[in-house]
């Protein structure tokens, strides 16, 4: 897919709706690198666990996305949605259920994560193979992560046989895959660390300044800081010692809590 971008590659900085040629605000909080073709791309970040997943991947731009192939009278309805984690994939399958509660067939592959990545697939009925897999390798062919294809059969009343059901259930991923847009995802760490309260401030200026994001802030008895940290995976190791230095040695980094 992305083998046919011909065009430059540009880094680019987000900030509301405006791109900016260079770093110009600690309040811009991702780094991208588009690619200029004919299909719409766009940014997006990631969460990974560490800066060994900092690679870059694509995946599909907001919203659910649709396409509608038919093979001898059978309809194969494709649909496709970003998303993060499996329990997101379900709710998304249970809305595509809901949009199609009289058909036989609701058919998925789902693609997500890094070190480990996390696959899942379904026939719903379909004999064995061919229609899961044939979903989810579109997924990978596609070079798509955190991205779930779920492809609908309205039976046409003519048989496809095995063969011409793994083509038609690739086929109908791959119609809706390609017609969406999509976007690179920016690796991203989160760290938990374990300050005294008098450095609450220090802490967050360092975030700030690296367009990190703070959450599940926490007090402990003795008046200590818990507080989960978002940042861009290739800012991880200068926050850390950022963090160190601003607080004279006294940040403890929480793993595995």
């Amino acid at each position: 897919m992305l083998q046919k971008v011909l065009a430059l590659l540009y880094v680019v900085m987000w900030s509301s709706s405006l791109i900016v040629s260079s770093f110009t605000s600690p309040s811009i909080k991702w780094t991208a690198l588009r690619l200029i073709n004919q299909r719409a791309f766009s940014t997006s970040s990631r969460k990974f666990d560490s800066a060994d997943d900092a690679t870059f991947t694509t995946t599909l731009d907001s919203g659910s996305h649709q396409a509608e192939i038919e093979i001898k009278k059978s309809r194969f309805i494709g649909y496709a949605k970003h998303v993060e984690t499996w329990r997101d994939a379900q709710s998304y399958l249970e809305y595509v259920h809901g949009e199609h509660p009289k058909a036989r067939h609701v058919c998925f592959g789902f693609v997500a994560g890094s070190n480990p990545v996390q696959e899942r697939c379904s026939d719903d009925g379909e004999p064995t193979g061919t229609a899961g897999l044939p979903i989810l390798t579109a997924i990978k062919g596609e070079g798509l992560s955190d991205t779930v294809c779920v492809v609908v059969r309205y039976f046409g009343g003519i048989k496809l046989g095995a063969g011409g059901l793994i083509r038609a259930y690739g086929n109908g991923a791959r119609e809706v895959l390609r017609a969406a847009p999509q976007k690179i995802l920016i690796p991203k760490s989160i760290i938990r660390v374990c300050v005294p309260s008098s450095f609450t401030g220090s802490i967050y200026e360092c975030v700030n300044k690296v367009g990190g994001v703070t959450s599940e802030e926490e007090y402990t008895a003795d008046g200590n800081l818990l507080v989960s940290i978002t940042c861009e995976t290739k800012f991880e190791e200068g926050l850390l010692q950022k963090l160190s230095d601003s607080t004279r040695g006294e940040v403890e980094l929480i793993v595995n809590e």
